[in-house]
């Protein structure tokens, strides 16, 4: 008899066990008997944590990759699933925000409360996109599709989408909001090793997909090679000790 499979099974990288309490561990939907969750610590990059769940084999229908700043209310597991059950067969990758291109440039899809801010495209949801936001995606249980170590933690999202593609595969955005709560600066000084560890995974994506630029994510418009370096280095460097 095959064996019944999870509707959901969430992975997170852990890197501050404060992050993770106050935020995800304190997700309604998540609440232990709830959902399975797994938990990886000090990986050195999303593939990491993320890749030996799916190369273990099906344990659930979606495997959803989120932040550990990230808070699921109360029934977003339900709205979660009723979303993707309206999707095409060849949805390869499920996201809450996004970006997506045509004619008249690009536009931001989705729902996420940021930091705070409520960002909310107005754009009707289920919707295909071009790139994803990495705080929440998903894949299909028995995916071929994987992440790419050599992005470390920044474009793993936006390359898992062009992977898809290329196998003919659809990226989709869905409604089911949640509240992001990265420490990440919007302006102003940034870490140094934060803005080096952007530029070096901007390098390898440009690398990767010299062939397809321009590409557009959340936060960059990537024309040329040295786009995301340069971008990243325009920030101001807050060295580490220092306030």
């Amino acid at each position: 008899m095959t064996p019944t499979l999870e509707p959901l099974l969430f992975v997170t990288a852990v890197s501050s066990l404060d992050t993770l309490r106050r935020r995800l561990l304190a997700s309604p939907c998540l609440q232990p008997g709830r959902r399975p969750l797994v938990l990886r610590w000090n990986a050195r990059s999303a593939a990491e944590a993320f890749n030996p769940v799916l190369e273990a084999g099906p344990a659930a229908r979606w495997v959803v990759w989120v932040h550990q700043d990230v808070v699921l209310p109360e029934g977003w597991d339900a709205r979660f699933l009723a979303a993707v059950a309206t999707l095409p067969a060849r949805t390869g990758v499920v996201g809450l925000y996004g970006v997506r291109g045509g004619p008249a440039g690009t536009t931001h899809v989705g729902q996420v409360l940021d930091r705070g801010r409520w960002l909310h495209s107005g754009l009707p949801l289920p919707c295909p996109v071009d790139s994803l936001d990495e705080l929440l995606f998903a894949v299909p249980g028995d995916s071929p599709l994987r992440l790419d170590a050599a992005l470390g933690f920044d474009l793993y999202a936006t390359d898992l989408v062009l992977q898809a593609r290329a196998r003919g595969l659809e990226a989709q955005v869905v409604e089911a909001p949640c509240e992001h709560w990265s420490d990440t600066p919007v302006q102003g000084a940034m870490p140094a090793s934060l803005i080096e560890r952007v530029a070096r995974s901007g390098d390898a994506f440009e690398a990767k997909w010299a062939h397809r630029l321009p590409v557009s994510t959340p936060c960059f418009e990537i024309r040329q090679p040295g786009d995301v370096r340069r971008f990243a280095e325009t920030f101001p460097r807050l060295e580490e000790g220092t306030a």
